[in-house]
């Protein structure tokens, strides 16, 4: 099915009587992210009241609130284990989970690392700004290390990790990263997760201009746009079938010095492995096959 005009996809999930202007700064990435997340939806032709999207808190927890699925707007960091609930009761729903990095792996990284694990049926969709937006600037996981921030002034002395990086190694079986300077990639990398079965994670290198830029000399929204378009390497198919090794052997073969806040965007792992939900229908039909005739029928 054609991806429609933005005029229409607006129109089709959008709820126009509630909650709009929004609240997101101007210029903040976070709209990028939802008109990559509905041109996604819409090229899969689903059925909007088959989708279930799921936030937590935080800037980009005000995504169920625009858009006209089935929505669920939890507490912080618990998003994952909600939208595994909504997915164990009806398996037969698209379970989308939109965070922020804070959201996701700070108070929410055990649920993300066990999701991960476990290899859920879900879709998490991870808008990376590197700081704590909405709550006033406080420093994440994936601040970088000698960045200001509110709880940083003279400088952060921890190490950022990569939410994709670790996707991987928690046993994710589809993994990418995009940001919001590559919108029409971004929609495509959405779209592809959304079409896995599997936990799928897709990071989003967005920009917080107004918290994290201003504190850092990084310029406006425009010019952190800019940013990413400059330090983004983007994989080929070619590129070890676009995975985590294709990363891998096109950042050994650049200079040691060109790789300075460079980052590696695409689909950086793609497998098949058994998923949570299917392994747990087969646990649930040979518990019924164990249980006394009886007992069946009783439960009938």
């Amino acid at each position: 099915m054609p991806s429609q005009s933005m005029a229409e996809l607006r129109r089709r999930y959008l709820r126009h009587d509630k909650k709009f202007p929004h609240v997101w700064c101007p210029g903040c990435g976070n709209g990028i992210v939802l008109g990559a997340l509905l041109r996604g939806i819409d090229r899969l032709a689903l059925n909007k009241d088959d989708i279930v999207l799921v936030s937590g808190i935080g800037c980009s927890g005000r995504m169920p609130t625009y858009t006209d699925f089935n929505t669920l707007h939890t507490t912080h960091g618990r998003a994952l284990a909600f939208a595994t609930g909504v997915k164990l009761a009806r398996p037969e729903l698209h379970v989308l989970v939109v965070m922020g990095d804070g959201d996701a792996t700070a108070i929410g990284g055990n649920h993300f690392i066990h999701a991960a694990r476990r290899n859920l049926d879900l879709t998490a969709i991870i808008i990376n700004n590197q700081i704590y937006g909405m709550t006033g600037g406080q420093t994440s996981p994936t601040t970088p290390y000698g960045s200001n921030a509110t709880t940083a002034p003279l400088g952060h002395i921890e190490h950022a990790f990569s939410i994709a990086e670790l996707a991987v190694t928690a046993g994710a079986s589809f993994v990418a990263r995009g940001t919001v300077y590559h919108a029409t990639m971004l929609d495509r990398l959405i779209s592809r997760a959304i079409g896995h079965v599997g936990f799928s994670v897709v990071e989003v290198m967005s920009n917080c201009h107004v918290q994290f830029g201003r504190r850092n000399g990084l310029g406006n929204a425009v010019q952190m746009l800019q940013w990413f378009k400059e330090h983004a390497i983007p994989l080929q198919p070619h590129d070890a079938k676009g995975t985590a090794e294709g990363a891998a052997r096109m950042e050994t073969a650049l200079p040691p010095d060109s790789l300075d806040d460079r980052f590696t965007i695409g689909v950086l792992a793609e497998r098949d492995k058994p998923n949570y939900i299917k392994e747990y229908d087969k646990i649930r039909h040979k518990a019924d096959d164990k249980r006394p005739a009886d007992a069946q029928d009783d439960r009938s």
